[in-house]
């Protein structure tokens, strides 16, 4: 069973950066297409980024994109969400997530399997 397990979060001003990493234990990264979503309280969940199982197809919300880059190293079990010129609306728990699908999607029931979570600050 893959576990995920993000980090990276903290507080950062508004137009700084940030780095999310998701580790996979117990299993093989490459098999899976990955996501980012992030939350704040009183709203759904919501789609950030996708990356196929290739690390090919990349596919972002439209907030965040010409922003946020998501990546992968399947030999380090790891994927990455770079978040630059951040802003306060950014500001959520970002999660990450595995799809055993075989096309990388924003369709949030599309995954099955998600990290704890890691939270995300942009002061103004």
């Amino acid at each position: 069973q893959v576990q995920l397990v993000e980090s990276g979060g903290g507080l950062v001003q508004a137009g700084g950066s940030l780095r999310l990493s998701c580790l996979a234990s117990g299993g093989t990264l490459s098999r899976y297409v990955m996501g980012w979503f992030r939350q704040v309280p009183g709203k759904e969940r919501e789609f950030v980024a996708t990356i196929s199982r290739s690390g090919v197809t990349t596919d972002y919300a439209d907030s965040v994109k010409g922003r946020f880059t998501i990546s992968r190293d399947n030999a380090k079990n790891t994927v990455y969400l770079q978040m630059n010129s951040l802003k306060p609306e950014d500001t959520a728990v970002y999660y990450c997530a595995k799809s055993e699908g075989s096309i990388a999607t924003n369709y949030r029931r599309a995954y099955a399997y998600w990290g704890q979570g890691t939270q995300v600050t942009v002061s103004s």
